[in-house]
C-alpha cells in the first residue's frame, strides 16, 4: 500500500503523522512511504532520517493527497487538504467531528473513509490513541495555567506552589480521566491545593489507592461544582464523552463568582471546550479573557511538545497503520472490533453514533459500511 503523510498546516502544529521509526516498520512489511518535505522537522525530524527509514521525500502535500491511499496525519484535516481527499481513500487521524459541522460536511462530500484516532478503542475501554495526547496535554495544563495566572499574562498574580506563609494556588480538576489524573498529579507536584471532581465513585477509590492522598476528591454536584469553580484559581476542563461534543460544565454566569484574574485551561476544546464561554485559540495567542477571568483554551495543546507528542502517538499508532495497510480497512475493520469503533465517514455515510447525535445528521452502522 501506498502510505502518506503531509506537514501539518494548522496554525502552530509542529507534530508529523509518521515517525521515521514508523515509516521503517511499513517499509519494512513491504509498503511505500512517502511524506512531505519538511514534515517532521518541527518534531526534529528531518528528510535525511525519512530517507534513511526507507521512505521517499515528494515536494507538495497535492502528491500525497492525489496518490497516497492511506493518508496519516495528527490534526483535523484543514479546508484546503479536505478539497483534495476523495473516494476510496483512508484517512486516519484525529477528527473531533461533534463540534464541527463544516469538517464533516466536507468529509461527507469527498467520499473518503475517514478513520478517527480518538474512536478506536481498546479491550479495557479505553481510547488508546488518544491517550497519550491526553496525558500530555494533561501534564502541560498545570503548566500552563501556571504562566497564565502570572501577572504579566493577565492572572491573579499567584504563584502555584505558595511559599512558606502564604497559601498555594487553589485548583480544581473537572474530570478524573486521563486527562485529570495527569492534571492533578503535576499541580500536586507543584504544590498546589488540588482537587478532583469525578461522577465515578470507582474512579474516585483507584485515584486515592494510586496517590495516597496527594490530591483530594470530591464527587462533582453542580453544587459542589459551583463552589469550588468561585473558590480556585485555576480551574482544569478534563471531561470527555468519546467521539461526542463536551458537556459545558462552567456558565457564564458562574464567571461572576470566580476571583477576578482566575484561570480556566479547557482541555476539552477540540470537543467543543466544557466551559460555556471557551473558544478555541493557538499557541500563538492562547490566552483571552471574559467577564475578568482568563481562558486557555488551545485546539492542540500536544503539539507545544511536539517531538514527545509526535513520539509517543507514533508507538500508538503504528500497529493500527500497519493492520490498515497490510490488510486493507474493510478486513482490518472486520477483525477487530475496536478499530471499527474508529470509523466515522464512509462512502459519503456518516458512521460515528455520537457525531450524528451532535450534529442532528443520519448514520450508517459501521458494520453496516462494510459492505458499502
Amino acid at each position: 500500500m501506498l502510505i502518506g503523510c503531509p506537514r501539518e498546516i494548522k496554525p502552530q502544529e509542529f507534530r508529523v503523522g509518521i515517525t521515521p521509526a514508523a515509516a521503517h516498520e511499513a517499509v519494512a512489511a513491504g509498503h511505500q512511504v512517502i511524506i512531505e518535505t519538511g514534515a517532521g522537522l518541527g518534531a526534529g525530524f528531518t528528510d535525511a532520517d525519512y530517507r534513511a527509514a526507507g521512505a521517499a521525500i515528494v515536494e507538495t502535500a497535492a502528491e500525497i493527497f492525489a496518490t497516497a491511499e492511506l493518508v496519516v496525519k495528527v490534526k483535523e484535516p484543514q479546508a484546503v487538504e479536505r478539497r483534495q481527499l476523495r473516494a476510496g481513500q483512508v484517512l486516519f487521524t484525529y477528527l473531533h467531528l461533534a463540534p464541527d459541522p463544516e469538517q464533516t460536511a466536507d468529509l461527507l462530500a469527498s467520499g473518503v473513509t475517514a478513520i478517527a484516532y480518538e474512536t478506536v478503542t481498546d479491550r479495557w475501554g479505553g481510547l488508546p490513541l488518544l491517550a497519550p495526547m491526553s496525558e500530555v496535554a494533561g501534564k502541560l495544563a498545570p503548566q500552563v495555567g501556571a504562566w497564565s495566572l502570572q501577572k504579566a499574562n493577565g492572572g491573579r498574580g499567584v504563584l502555584i506552589g505558595g511559599v512558606p506563609g502564604v497559601l498555594p494556588a487553589k485548583v480544581v480538576v473537572i474530570g478524573g480521566g486521563v486527562v485529570g489524573t495527569h492534571a492533578a498529579r503535576v499541580a500536586a507536584g507543584m504544590g498546589a491545593d488540588v482537587t478532583v471532581l469525578d461522577r465515578s465513585l470507582p474512579r474516585m477509590r483507584a485515584l486515592d489507592d494510586m496517590f495516597g492522598g496527594q490530591f483530594k476528591t470530591g464527587y462533582a454536584s453542580a453544587e459542589l461544582t459551583a463552589r469550588l469553580v468561585a473558590e480556585a484559581d485555576m480551574v482544569i476542563g478534563a471531561v470527555l464523552i468519546p467521539g461526542a461534543a463536551a458537556p459545558k460544565l462552567v456558565t457564564r454566569a458562574q464567571l461572576a463568582t470566580m476571583k477576578p484574574g482566575a484561570v480556566l485551561v479547557d482541555v476539552a476544546i477540540d470537543q467543543g471546550g466544557c466551559f460555556e464561554t471557551s473558544r478555541p485559540t493557538t499557541h500563538a495567542d492562547p490566552i483571552y479573557e471574559v467577564d475578568g477571568i482568563l481562558h486557555y483554551c488551545v485546539a492542540n495543546m500536544p503539539g507545544a511538545v511536539a517531538r514527545t507528542s509526535t513520539q509517543a502517538l507514533g508507538n500508538a499508532t503504528l500497529p493500527f497503520m500497519l493492520a490498515l495497510a497490510n490488510k486493507g480497512w474493510r478486513l482490518a475493520c472486520a477483525e477487530d472490533e475496536h478499530l471499527l469503533n474508529g470509523l466515522n465517514t464512509h462512502a459519503g455515510h456518516l458512521t460515528y453514533d455520537a457525531v450524528g447525535k451532535a450534529l442532528g445528521l443520519p448514520v450508517m452502522a459501521a458494520r453496516e459500511a462494510l459492505r458499502v
